[in-house]
């Protein structure tokens, strides 16, 4: 391959990838900016790694996951340093309030004076992340290839927007095993269960006893709602007085409220009825690690005789929730930055 001269950087995405097609075809040149891009064994061959994305643009990419879903919009994310695979977060083990059990066996005592003073010592456990790989790929025309601009406005759409859904899809049902740990599978839930007989989709108990179940010291909670079940919340009161306000009107918000809390719709919520079709989180308290950049390699052979080029885009992180459901000091419900209802509806069932 022949190399060329140019400038440090490249100034927009679409360019970027053009360079990377120019790179890898039988014949091309290797744009001197995709150097210090490279990932792999051999900086001649992108086969054998792939060029990463560019800084700037790598940064734009994870913007666009976390910033376009409201689900991920307040998560804590971590970055970890180079040369690391995992990272380990130490926690307090406290799963009850009660005498003893505070921050995992902390305990105070009211004393004579000059008493002894029994021992007690906090419990700690740890977090412990391993990166997975999320991968994607998108194709491009030939016709495509040959327009910049279009280029990476097309191909930063379509790979942002697909890994948005799936980050946000493992971040509620994600088993642990080579993908992130989801609140669904964690001992984070609190499950409220549905009220004894209750026929309605969705009742102001419900949401009441939602609201006492969820730890929301830092005052961060917000609901997370399938959007079918909008004209269900719309009809609940209290007295007089409706539960949901929508945006725009009284409250005059850029969101509708439940409780004064912002409801968010979206896809990964469950329909209406099952359970996860709302939750009430304080998303603050799921954590998600990750490395770097995004790395992108590109074959010109995988669909060839379709005149298209297809890139690959490589994503590595973990996540978990870095909260589990506590008992209180006084009382039996459990209390959790993450909680949802039980299913209040039956599935159906067909009989032959």
């Amino acid at each position: 391959m022949n190399s060329r001269n140019k400038t440090k950087t490249f100034s927009s995405f679409g360019e970027q990838l053009q360079a990377v097609h120019n790179a890898a075809k039988p014949g091309g040149y290797v744009d001197e900016r995709l150097a210090n891009l490279v990932s792999g064994n051999n900086e001649g061959v992108p086969t054998d790694g792939g060029y990463l994305v560019q800084a700037d643009v790598v940064t734009d990419l994870k913007d666009l996951i976390y910033d376009e879903n409201p689900l991920l919009t307040n998560i804590t994310r971590l970055q970890i340093s180079t040369g690391a695979n995992a990272l380990k977060i130490n926690g307090i083990n406290e799963n009850s309030r009660a005498d003893g059990n505070r921050f995992g066996g902390i305990m105070a005592y009211w004393e004579s004076e000059a008493a002894e003073i029994a021992s007690s010592k906090p419990s700690f456990k740890q977090h412990e992340f391993k990166l997975n790989k999320l991968a994607g790929i998108c194709y491009a025309t030939d016709e495509l290839l040959e327009d910049a601009p279009a280029l990476g406005e097309v191909i930063k759409t379509a790979f942002s927007e697909e890994f948005e859904f799936k980050v946000a899809e493992a971040v509620l049902y994600g088993t642990g095993k080579k993908q992130p740990l989801g609140i669904f599978n964690s001992d984070a839930l609190v499950v409220i269960p549905k009220e004894a007989g209750q026929t309605e989709l969705i009742t102001v108990e419900n949401l009441t006893k939602m609201l006492a179940a969820c730890d929301d010291r830092q005052r961060r909670a917000e609901w997370y709602v399938n959007r079918d079940l909008m004209f269900a919340l719309m009809a609940l009161r209290m007295g007089d007085t409706p539960v949901f306000i929508p945006k725009g009107s009284i409250a005059n918000a850029p969101y509708d409220t439940l409780f004064g809390k912002p409801v968010h719709y979206i896809e990964q919520a469950n329909e209406p009825g099952a359970k996860g079709d709302i939750m009430l989180a304080d998303m603050s308290r799921y954590t998600i690690i990750e490395k770097g950049g995004i790395k992108a390699t590109e074959s010109i052979h995988v669909r060839f005789v379709y005149d298209e080029t297809a890139f690959r885009f490589v994503y590595r992180l973990d996540g978990k929730p870095t909260a589990k459901a506590v008992t209180p000091y006084k009382g039996t419900q459990a209390i959790s930055p993450f909680v949802t209802l039980e299913a209040r509806v039956a599935e159906n069932t067909e009989t032959e």
